[in-house]
């Protein structure tokens, strides 16, 4: 059983590589016209949904393997809270990126929604790669 939950939070860790990859593609927009930025939104918060969903499979699956060893609480603290930053601000992006398919369809500059988006994608890059990190060295008792 341990195998196999370590494999789903293993796949879900790749799920989450979605994180990687997503202040690149929102510097991107910049760089499109209206249409493109419109088009390019709607896909990242279609992929910021699925990245979600790999989120909670984390949450499952991360739990049943912290119950399996003996972690120190220090590291379960850090990796809980590094888990739930990743979700706010996976949470929180979803708005700007929502919003800039609206500016564009309404005519209006989405520059600042882009501005917002970059900038909460590099800070939630940041938070990923710190939680990679705690995972490939966990603090044992």
């Amino acid at each position: 059983m341990f195998s196999f939950m370590l494999f789903l939070h293993v796949i879900g860790a790749a799920g989450l590589g979605f994180y990687i990859a997503l202040p690149f593609m929102a510097g991107r927009a910049s760089k499109l016209d209206g249409g493109g930025q419109a088009g390019l939104a709607d896909g990242l918060v279609s992929a910021n949904r699925i990245a979600q969903y790999f989120l909670v499979l984390q949450l499952l699956t991360g739990g049943y393997l912290m119950s399996q060893s003996d972690y120190a609480v220090i590291w379960m603290i850090i990796v809980i809270v590094l888990f739930l930053a990743i979700a706010a601000l996976g949470g929180i992006i979803t708005k700007p990126l929502k919003r800039i398919s609206a500016s564009i369809q309404s005519g209006q500059s989405a520059s600042a929604h882009i501005a917002k988006v970059r900038t909460l994608s590099v800070v939630l890059l940041l938070v990923y790669l710190v939680t990679i990190y705690f995972m490939k060295y966990p603090i044992l008792k």
